[in-house]
């Protein structure tokens, strides 16, 4: 499907050239300007409503301009759309699934669940707007805390500590059979 340009040239637009779009043209394959603009996201041209403008975005990292534009590549050709799903997908099931294996078990599961969906926001478009719910309540819940008395945050602080070693000590002793806390004692006892 070829699209038709619009009398404004996208190569000629303040924010430089889309090396993407020119690829993709030049190897015969129509580009929608709609494809330009993550979903989900206002374009970057359009201002704020009721006349307040938007405050200008600092500009994108060069590493991820260059996955960005190889992500757009991949995207144009139709077998390349397809692959990456898949493998986006395969990829994102198989670090979820490694997190939500050791989340009883000391390590990173939570942190592992949330990098699994970061990499299935890539292309999927449920699996963004639950990073963003879950980056919302994380945002909101750090911002609670910071507003309370360092009494209270001590004590946040000590119940987190308390549960994580809970559930290192238990994870051991019934995974591993190790009793660390008996182990401490016996030596405490012995020594």
């Amino acid at each position: 499907m070829v699209t038709k340009r619009s009398s404004v040239d996208p190569m000629a637009a303040p924010g430089g050239p889309k090396v993407a779009v020119r690829a993709t043209e030049k190897r015969g394959y129509g580009v929608p300007m709609e494809q330009h603009d993550r979903p989900g996201r206002p374009p970057a041209d359009r201002g704020g409503t009721n006349g307040t403008a938007l405050a200008e975005r600092r500009p994108r990292p060069r590493w991820r301009q260059r996955l960005a534009t190889t992500l757009d590549l991949i995207r144009a050709n139709p077998t390349g759309r397809v692959a990456l799903k898949i493998f986006i997908a395969i990829a994102g099931a198989l670090v979820v699934t490694i997190g939500i294996a050791l989340i009883p078990l000391p390590g990173p599961g939570w942190l592992l669940v949330i990098a699994g969906l970061g990499i299935w926001a890539v292309e999927f478009h449920w699996a963004r707007r639950l990073l963003a719910f879950t980056r919302r309540h994380v945002h909101n819940w750090t911002q609670w805390v910071k507003g309370r008395s360092l009494g209270v945050r001590f004590v946040l602080g000590s119940v987190g500590l308390v549960f994580v070693g809970t559930v290192v000590w238990l994870s051991l002793k019934y995974s591993f059979g190790i009793d660390v806390v008996a182990e401490a004692l016996h030596y405490l006892a012995t020594h």
